[in-house]
């Protein structure tokens, strides 16, 4: 099946916000079988954009419609959907009642602009929106099966979701039973975990698993999609396969599907009653702030000491002075010991950051000095990153993280990364 997304706004067209609905949906789509073949992006121009929709309702077999369902006069995308079909726009009692509903909640009066998104195309199918005010609708244009969906993303991705995947599904003819299992690692660049995992996929013989990856440094997804007539048939497909995949990426996996790595991180402290001081420099707290927010932390987290002075760092943990020269890992297992000693916590993670002098470009670094420390013993490791200050910002927060993950879980602290220069 032929699908095409087109995204509507002047504000996507000409860059003033970064058009990350077109990424999901296409990812969304990926996951469950079904490639977007084409892209567009139209501004909120009449003409344009009935050209849009005329010229993929010639050549798509599906296409869905990202923005313009707003109460504003550049939202035109019901009236333009209505011409491209041939048909009147019509007052749809029913969604104009839920939303004045939705108003009502939240004591709020619905502007008189606002009837504007009851307005359908005569022959549209309602897609349900249960978190705003933009009705969804599907309709014919041409040989094209249209789905019309919110720009607001969370309310874009509950409807792709729930409403509009399940269609396409159904229109595609595809097997609806597919299932996404997914590993996150720290450490392996793409290409280099693409060489490790050659052949996993002629493991299930029939090809109904597919491997692919969605790399987002520091991170990377290694994703398989599985399709097969029930929910047993694909974790019976998926088997061998997750096992040849945990093998050859070993220790590198920091989670599976929906897990994170800080939320492993915080499981493994709870499972052992431990807590954590965390201390950080030129990392502006964000090793503190990826665990704070997550439901527990407030048990576990002893304390975060954050700084780009390495005087402070030693005063806040009742050290003497700052080092003089290059900082070493034996600096760091000093700053975790003291840490961990003076706040009492059963765990502490120091990680400091020595940055290079020097215009910020691709040979600019750091030196990433962290340990970890708890009452009876000390582990720590010694890196240099290159790529910018904001790479090795990035990469010393997942550092960090990592290496903890690793202590907790009894595997190396130090294993050779790709992103590292020796």
């Amino acid at each position: 099946m032929q699908i095409e997304i087109i995204c509507t706004g002047d504000e996507v067209l000409t860059g003033k916000i970064v058009n990350s609905n077109f990424s999901y949906m296409s990812q969304k789509l990926e996951d469950v079988g079904l490639s977007v073949r084409w892209g567009t992006t139209v501004g909120d121009d009449r003409e344009t954009l009935l050209h849009a929709f005329q010229q993929a309702g010639a050549r798509a077999d599906a296409v869905i419609v990202n923005g313009g369902l707003g109460p504003t006069i550049d939202d035109l995308s019901q009236e333009i959907a209505a011409q491209a079909a041939g048909v009147p726009l019509v007052f749809h009692e029913e969604w104009f009642t839920r939303m004045e509903d939705f108003f009502r909640r939240r004591s709020r009066t619905m502007p008189a602009n606002n009837r504007k998104q009851a307005m359908l195309p005569a022959t549209a199918e309602m897609i349900d929106n249960p978190i705003g005010t933009a009705c969804g609708f599907a309709l014919d244009i041409g040989r094209a099966r249209f789905f019309f969906t919110p720009g607001v993303p969370r309310e874009l991705r509950r409807m792709l979701e729930e409403q509009v995947i399940p269609r396409l599904l159904l229109k595609s003819g595809l097997q609806s039973t597919i299932h996404l299992k997914r590993f996150h690692s720290y450490g392996l660049g793409e290409s280099h975990v693409d060489s490790l995992l050659t052949g996993v996929e002629d493991l299930v013989p029939d090809g109904s698993v597919k491997l692919g990856f969605r790399a987002h440094y520091p991170q990377l997804e290694t994703k398989l999609t599985a399709r097969g007539s029930d929910l047993d048939d694909i974790k019976a497909k998926l088997v061998p396969v997750e096992q040849e995949i945990r093998k050859r990426l070993g220790n590198f996996i920091l989670a599976e599907d929906d897990q994170t790595l800080e939320g492993v991180i915080l499981g493994a402290l709870a499972k052992c009653a431990g807590t954590v001081t965390i201390v950080e420099t030129f990392t502006s707290g964000q090793i503190a702030a990826r665990l704070g927010h997550l439901p527990g932390a407030e048990a576990i987290i002893q304390r975060g000491i954050v700084s780009r002075d390495l005087r402070q760092i030693h005063e806040s943990v009742g050290l003497p002075g700052a080092p003089e020269g290059e900082l070493t890992r034996e600096h760091a297992e000093a700053v975790a010991r003291a840490a961990q000693r003076t706040t009492g916590a059963t765990h502490a993670l120091a990680v400091l950051v020595d940055l290079d002098d020097g215009p910020d470009r691709i040979e600019f670094g750091g030196a990433i000095c962290l340990a970890i420390a708890t009452a009876e013993t000390v582990e720590s490791r010694r890196s240099r990153i290159v790529g910018g200050r904001e790479w090795v910002r990035l990469g010393a927060v997942e550092m960090g993280l990592d290496c903890l993950r690793r202590f907790l879980q009894g595997l190396p602290v130090y294993e050779r990364i790709d992103f590292e220069k020796v």
